[in-house]
């Protein structure tokens, strides 16, 4: 059996944007992903409200500095055969980082953690799928537009540059934006329908990866 390790942020924890609080358990895209692949292969969640892929971000109890708990993760799950990380919606806060070039240069951060960590037991590192979030939309929601500032236009780069980055480090991709829209409520989350199509999206992906 295989084992994959979902990196990201509120969007693989299912945050739900009607909320707030969580998707059910069976609508989050990790699950779906679980479902699609049966007893092949082991699905493990690691999604964290506000997480970026390598900026600090004090406005929480948790750590939300992607880079700084990625070595942890990948020790204490090992051995791992997938890790697929979705980050980068949060990299897009203007007092974070605002950029979607910044996100990319972080994204390549964290592909070379999962590269060139000290796996225990001499294990090889696992296949990496980097994975694009979908775009920002537009919202009413007094505090969500203020917060993601400017999102709308920067996530739109974000597929083209992880793309790029994944053929250039020979790594996986996938472009959540072909399978699932952000809610208007927020302009950031998904409603349960999208990130259901997320677990399904990517599982041929997946599939083809591992071998299956």
């Amino acid at each position: 059996m295989k084992t994959i390790l979902c990196y990201g942020d509120s969007l693989t924890w299912g945050y739900d944007p009607a909320g707030p609080g969580r998707h059910s358990f069976e609508d989050r895209w990790p699950s779906v992903l679980q479902a699609a692949l049966g007893d092949r292969a082991r699905v493990i969640a690691e999604g964290l409200n506000g997480r970026t892929t390598v900026f600090d971000d004090y406005a929480a109890g948790a750590d939300r500095n992607g880079s700084r708990v990625l070595p942890t993760l990948l020790t204490s799950h090992a051995p791992l055969d997938l890790v697929i990380i979705m980050l980068g919606t949060n990299d897009m806060k203007p007092f974070i980082c605002g950029r979607a070039f910044g996100a990319k240069q972080g994204m390549q951060r964290l592909v070379d953690i999962v590269r060139r960590h000290d796996y225990p037991m001499g294990d090889p590192a696992p296949k990496v799928l980097v994975m694009a979030p979908p775009q920002a939309c537009a919202t009413d929601d007094p505090d969500f537009s203020v917060l993601f500032d400017n999102a709308r236009s920067e996530s739109a780069k974000l597929a083209g540059l992880y793309e790029a980055l994944a053929r250039d480090m020979g790594v996986g991709f996938f472009d959540a934006g072909r399978v699932a829209r952000t809610s208007p409520l927020d302009g950031v989350h998904l409603d349960a329908d999208n990130t259901r199509s997320i677990g399904a999206g990517v599982a041929p992906v997946v599939t083809e990866m591992l071998g299956f």
